[in-house]
């Protein structure tokens, strides 16, 4: 019991210390703090306190991140969390996505503990749940953000050939490839219109249009994508190019109308699964009854 308390209760203490150690009303400034900045020599105003959740998570941000890099890496994901990051448009950056997990993981360590402990498990079986819980709640983090980038790449490549009709129709009515961009960044609503948003930003920073257009398909990382962009590339040198991206966009738009009717094929195949057992498992009943009987007669004979 000694040993729950302090593997539970003791990190739970200690971090809803480090929550309300930010509100004003909980962490009162000693008075020392408050008339340092009026001696000479003193601290600055607004000095923080030496223990509080930032400085806590800038001790624990580089430990957090290269313990999560190897074991997502362990595990098999090799893409670099940083692009998968700014793929979905996530307000975290690495450190702070690797302490959320890290928090995830010690939150399975407790619950495993609790479940080891109160269920009094043996102890091969007990050791399974203080492993697997942490591991549990690192990789409920891991997949969840894995699924998020898959699903907005999926989201880009099903958007892709509305977005190039349109950016080819712009063209070949006098835009030029800044403005065509712009005014789909401002128009579009899904996970392009954000994109070109953010393209668009990095060319207030310097880029080029082009330099911008490889950096989106680098991080968003759809083939049709890439092909798209080096149609692009051509803006300069290309005289019919809305053309090149119209033809672009119909070979995309056949990349998606194949990947649907692969899907429809999977999914009328997967219909035959259950229709073949409910058919077969009668079937066997109804041979084994005369095949039974067929070896009773037999015997007795």
């Amino acid at each position: 019991m000694n040993v729950l308390v302090v593997v539970v209760w003791a990190p739970l203490f200690a971090g809803a210390t480090l929550l309300l150690s930010e509100l004003r009303w909980f962490r009162r400034r000693p008075l020392v703090d408050r008339v340092a900045p009026y001696v000479a020599g003193g601290a600055e105003p607004g000095r923080r306190a030496l223990v509080s959740a930032a400085s806590f998570g800038q001790v624990i941000g580089p430990l957090a991140g290269a313990v999560g890099e190897r074991v997502a890496r362990t595990f098999g994901v090799t893409e670099a969390l940083a692009v998968r990051l700014e793929r979905v448009h996530s307000p975290l950056d690495v450190t702070a996505f690797r302490i959320r997990q890290l928090g995830w993981a010690g939150a399975g360590l407790a619950g495993g503990t609790v479940v080891a402990t109160g269920l009094r498990l043996p102890g091969p079986l007990a050791l399974l749940f203080v492993v697997g819980g942490p591991l549990l709640g690192f990789l409920l983090v891991e997949q969840r953000l894995a699924a998020e980038s898959d699903g907005w790449k999926r989201r880009i490549f099903l958007e892709l050939p509305v977005v190039a009709e349109q950016l080819g129709t712009l063209l070949g009515a006098g835009y030029s490839l800044g403005a065509a961009l712009a005014r789909l960044a401002d128009r579009g609503t899904g996970a392009c219109g954000r994109d070109l948003a953010r393209v668009r930003g990095r060319v207030r920073q310097g880029l080029s249009e082009v330099e911008a257009l490889r950096e989106w398909a680098r991080v968003a990382d759809v083939d049709a994508l890439h092909r798209l962009v080096g149609v692009l590339a051509l803006n300069r040198h290309a005289g019919d190019l809305g053309r090149l991206i119209g033809e672009e966009a119909r070979s995309v738009r056949r990349d998606v109308h194949r990947e649907l009717i692969e899907a429809i094929e999977r999914r009328a195949q997967q219909v035959w699964i259950p229709v073949t057992v409910a058919t077969l498992v009668p079937g066997v009943i109804f041979l084994a009854v005369p095949f039974v009987e067929a070896l009773r007669l037999f015997a007795n004979s």
